[in-house]
């Protein structure tokens, strides 16, 4: 009988890998970096596949069980490649896990603000938060980033759009990057 949970593991394997590749395509679009105001560095490419996981995350919490396990194993993968991108990058391994808490610290920090915004339907407050996540250093002098709100807006209401079974073979893409690409 345990050892159907591993096998169960193991068949969400290919799923999770499929689904992952997808997203961490979406987040990499080039349109985001040429067009639409996000820098194209390591924090540039963690606030936008933040961003896509995000919008997955919520959509699957409306999902069947299959469909919320897959979505954590997803979000265990990005944390795993986060941690192996970060140390090729030459962080020692006793800094590892400090760096690591503190990039999900910001993750889920972003998801509750983004998730407040997304709720009231507030491409302001979005484009505010978006700007001061991804432009830190200018301040309150950021540009929000309007283009990138409408675009979280129609990415997340064609994941919601998706029906049950691309959540639970891994197959969800999102249009909107995907057109942009």
């Amino acid at each position: 009988m345990i050892f159907g949970l591993f096998r169960k593991r193991n068949n969400n394997r290919s799923i999770v890998d499929r689904q992952y590749a997808i997203l961490t395509a979406a987040g990499r679009a080039p349109a985001f970096y040429t067009d639409l105001g996000v820098p194209d560095t390591v924090m540039g490419r963690f606030e936008m596949l933040s961003l896509v996981f995000i919008l997955y995350f919520r959509r699957t919490r409306a999902s069947a069980t299959s469909g919320q396990e897959i979505a954590q194993e997803i979000v265990d993968a990005f944390f795993l490649d986060i941690d192996y991108s970060i140390r090729e990058l030459g962080v020692g391994d006793t800094s590892v896990p400090k760096r690591m808490k503190k990039l999900a610290s910001m993750f889920y920090g972003r998801l509750e603000s983004y998730a407040k915004a997304l709720d009231a339907g507030d491409r302001e407050v979005l484009a505010t938060a978006l700007a001061r996540n991804i432009h830190p250093q200018a301040g309150e002098t950021a540009e929000p980033m309007v283009g990138l709100a409408d675009w979280a807006f129609a990415a997340e209401a064609a994941l919601s759009a998706a029906d049950e079974a691309e959540i639970a073979t891994g197959s969800v893409q999102l249009l909107p990057a995907d057109k942009e690409s």
